[in-house]
């Protein structure tokens, strides 16, 4: 085995991993939307489709997640990089303050699903498992909006686009 691997090289080489952003977002018991920006989603299995997202322990989004064992995963759009910067807490912002940036809608258990979003996708927890500093949540899809646009990726510490190869 090699020497420890630092937290800085670790950001460093994950950094170097492009990823779609997505928000993750979820209700509280009480009904409190809660969200999170998120790259650290993706694909389990088509039958049953299955995602799984990868939050923070310590947040609000992780612990109404726990709590209801809802959460719905939307994929911004290129121009939505504002909507990321808001629910990553740019400005300090928290809780339900981010929903003021966006068109929100809810979907049939109230979850809150960004109008504009690529893609959305509303899930119910079918396994958890803890990891570290974070809880790996695997959802089974119960509801799907395809929606119009480019997917808006982070890569190299940046927001950025897709283009096609020549």
């Amino acid at each position: 085995m090699g020497a420890p691997i630092d937290t800085a090289g670790f950001r460093n080489a994950m950094a170097r991993f492009p990823g779609a952003v997505t928000l993750v977002t979820a209700r509280t018991a009480q009904g409190a939307r809660r969200g999170i920006t998120a790259t650290a989603v993706c694909s389990v299995t088509a039958e049953p489709p299955s995602v799984l997202v990868c939050l923070n322990a310590r947040t609000g989004t992780c612990a109404a997640v726990a709590e209801t064992g809802l959460f719905a995963v939307n994929l911004l759009a290129h121009a939505a990089a504002d909507v990321a910067l808001a629910f990553a807490g740019q400005g300090g912002l928290s809780g339900e303050a981010k929903f003021a940036r966006g068109l929100w809608q809810a979907d049939a258990e109230g979850l809150p699903l960004l109008q504009d979003a690529v893609v959305a996708l509303s899930c119910r927890v079918t396994a958890a498992l803890e990891a570290g500093s974070h809880q790996v949540f695997i959802g089974r899809i119960d509801g799907l909006h395809l929606g119009e646009g480019q997917a808006l990726v982070y890569a190299q510490s940046a927001f950025r686009g897709l283009a096609p190869l020549p």
